[in-house]
């Protein structure tokens, strides 16, 4: 597929910003602890791992138990190893969503293959295939877990995934859906983006600008969806040359991103014309003592 636009394009750093999003919601709805997810230095070492039939390896500290008890009551109708196989495998998909999108796909993959009939596991499957860029897989299994659930909250992945799949009229038809309207605040946000990116794919690069100038892009008490809205709207105003503009949006987005996920700290660094780079950890230095 093409390269993705700079609004809101289907790729790995969109798929990265969206902690702040669906992905981060689903963590919580399945009741997995952020901390620690897709660290690879605080997991257990492969020789503290034990391999499961027919899936890929689980870390040796997890027990199943760490899920949400809303989401181990949608388990309790399978046969009680069944169900422990597959909440560890949801918890290590959790834990692996972001570091390793492509192993946690597995591990989502090996539940779905002993309970496919259970709604939170297809929406793991349809996370995970989302994280690890495989858009129809993970808009189809989306699009089951909604049928078993009702749920409509993964509505703007799904929309994006329409777009990655280089069909952005859909992604729009989607964004003036009915569905809108039973979306949280944070889901309203990322549908909006979408929405934009999916303006900017048809070549409407001002109606993609228009889409995000909302009242939420100067909300005071904004929820950690805002750093995601404005670093959107920089680039927006970026493409088409309202330059000075874009460069107050995205330093307004790095003000409420403390963990920087909308990368508009790094957006910032490449219009100074400064090669932004993640260090890799000194093994030699302990963690806090400045060099």
């Amino acid at each position: 597929m093409p390269d993705p636009d700079p609004v809101s394009g289907a790729s790995p750093d969109r798929r990265r910003a969206a902690r702040t999003g669906a992905r981060t919601r689903s963590a919580g709805r399945t009741g997995v602890p952020v901390k620690g997810r897709g660290r690879a230095a605080e997991r257990p070492a492969a020789s503290a791992r034990t391999r499961r039939a027919d899936g890929p390896a689980i870390d040796a500290d997890v027990s199943g138990r760490e899920l949400d008890p809303e989401v181990r009551r949608e388990l309790s109708g399978l046969p009680v190893e069944t169900a422990q196989d597959v909440a560890r495998h949801l918890v290590m998909t959790a834990r692996l969503l972001d570091g390793d999108p492509r192993t946690a796909h597995a591990h989502a993959l090996a539940a779905r293959a002993r309970a496919p009939r259970i709604g939170v596991i297809r929406e793991a499957v349809g996370l995970a295939a989302y994280a690890a860029g495989e858009w129809a897989q993970a808009l189809a299994e989306l699009r089951a877990a909604r049928r078993i659930s009702g749920l409509t909250q993964h509505w703007p992945v799904m929309a994006d995934c329409e777009r990655a799949l280089g069909r952005p009229e859909r992604a729009l038809q989607m964004a003036a859906a009915p569905e809108v309207a039973r979306l949280d605040r944070a889901a309203v946000v990322e549908m909006r983006i979408v929405a934009a990116g999916a303006r900017a794919d048809l070549g409407q690069s001002e109606a993609a600008v228009v889409t995000l100038q909302t009242d939420d892009l100067n909300d005071t008490t904004a929820g950690p969806w805002c750093a995601r809205l404005r670093c959107a709207y920089a680039a927006a105003l970026e493409a088409v040359g309202r330059d000075a503009e874009a460069r107050l949006w995205y330093a307004r987005a790095v003000a409420v991103d403390p963990d920087g996920v909308s990368g508009a700290a790094e957006r910032l660094l490449e219009l100074d014309g400064i090669e932004f780079y993640e260090a890799e950890p000194d093994p030699d230095q302990p963690p806090g003592r400045p060099d």
